[in-house]
């Protein structure tokens, strides 16, 4: 038996299992249906275990060939009702400790029983039920964020205070896109708004910090005009993320690899943005000069490439009075930045999406991605300098947002 083969069994193993536990639930709440209506129910509660399971299994067959709408959209109502059902696990769990608590009770205190069925502990409707209508948050919730929350574009201002700021570049406007992910898009029209957003700031600047596909570089050429209209005063600037690289695509040679990353870099080129490549350059207003830096991918956990040089952008930033760095991975700033270049002033990321999931409320913020990113969504501090993480405008994998909505970032810098 190969290793994949048994994989996938114990996989689906887990998943029946999954679903019998949750089916328990379903079945007590129907209880008091007609026998047509249950078999009813009961048939598409199952019909949706074998779907799921057929395409866990041909989603791990298929992997590394591109994503398309309908699998994305397949899998994720399937994720959305995963979720729903590992919720009323949590439930069926409380009841069964609190069965078996009582069961035990009763074996130490009960009379023997008169019958040979001896003791038993029904379960409880109302914790079945109550699992049932706690798993309907989550569902409801990620339902809506396909349907609205995916293009509710959102815009975050956030004023930069800095001493060391030259007065040239007091009022200095910066608007922050990151994490498009092109090849999640279906047409072009909710890029249009953003775009239509985005010029609308009339920013000095546009930065860009990664993640421009999914995994190939074919996947933003519908979406080059629109993109490239994006206007900033002085330019639009743009650094690589993880998934522009193409390392999540089985190539059939290296050379097939390199190409799809050239024709990527063309891509920035046609829509008018300067990609900057482990470099520095000046930027000029009003007599003044500050210094943007940007580097390839660099990433401190483990399974995600290290392609920055900042061995090689910071060499002569260093006369410069302040500096922004774009670097699309946020774990980049503690594994590195705030270590080695102390008078980087800002770096700005993306790269988490704040997990497209979570609770984002004023005062409060949540998301399963805070268990794996320390910095992941908004605005940190350490000494004088700066770190900011926008959540994305694009999704990736779920094509829905909850919580952390797609964004557009403003920045105002000004003199302390």
């Amino acid at each position: 038996m190969s290793s994949k083969f048994f994989y996938l069994l114990v996989v689906s193993a887990l998943l029946f299992l999954i679903d019998f536990y949750v089916f328990q639930a379903v079945r007590l709440a129907c209880q008091n249906f007609s026998a047509g209506v249950q078999r009813g129910i009961f048939s598409f509660y199952w019909l949706l275990y074998v779907v799921t399971a057929i395409t866990f299994i041909l989603a791990s067959l298929t992997r590394g060939t591109p994503p398309t709408p309908f699998k994305t959209y397949l899998a994720s109502c399937l994720l959305i009702f995963f979720s729903f059902k590992l919720v009323v696990v949590v439930f069926l769990l409380l009841d069964d400790v609190s069965r078996l608590v009582r069961f035990i009770a009763a074996k130490i205190t009960a009379e023997p029983a008169a019958d040979s069925e001896g003791i038993k502990i029904p379960r409880s409707e109302f914790l079945s039920k109550l699992g049932l209508l706690a798993g309907a948050i989550p569902f409801t919730a990620l339902i809506y964020g396909m349907v609205k929350g995916a293009f509710q574009y959102q815009v975050k201002k956030v004023v930069i205070k800095a001493p060391n700021l030259p007065a040239g570049f007091h009022g200095f406007k910066m608007v922050q896109i990151s994490d498009l992910h092109t090849g999640s898009f279906r047409n072009d029209g909710p890029l249009r708004r953003a775009v239509s957003i985005i010029n609308n700031l009339e920013a000095d600047i546009v930065c860009f910090t990664g993640d421009l596909v999914n995994n190939v570089a074919d996947e933003v050429q519908p979406y080059i005009p629109v993109l490239g209209q994006i206007r900033g005063k002085m330019g639009i600037f743009s650094v690589l993320g993880n998934h522009d690289y193409g390392d999540y695509v089985s190539w059939d040679t290296r050379t097939a690899k390199l190409e799809n990353l050239e024709r990527l870099k063309n891509s920035y080129a046609r829509m008018g943005w300067r990609l900057l490549m482990n470099e520095h350059i000046p930027l000029e207003r009003n007599g003044d000069q500050i210094a943007l830096l940007g580097i390839e991918n660099w990433g401190m956990r483990a399974g995600f490439p290290k392609y920055g040089k900042m061995y090689k952008a910071y060499p002569g930033s260093e006369k410069y009075p302040f500096k922004v760095l774009l670097s699309h991975d946020p774990s980049h700033w503690d594994g590195e930045v705030n270590l080695k270049y102390p008078d980087i002033d800002l770096m700005i990321s993306g790269h988490t999406h704040g997990m497209q999931f979570g609770v984002n409320l004023p005062g409060f913020k949540w998301s399963p991605v805070q268990y794996v990113y320390k910095q992941w969504s908004g605005l940190y501090k350490k000494g004088s300098q700066h770190l900011y993480v926008n959540v994305g405008l694009g999704f990736l994998g779920y094509p829905g947002r909850v919580g952390f909505l797609p964004e557009i970032t403003l920045f105002e810098f000004q003199r302390a």
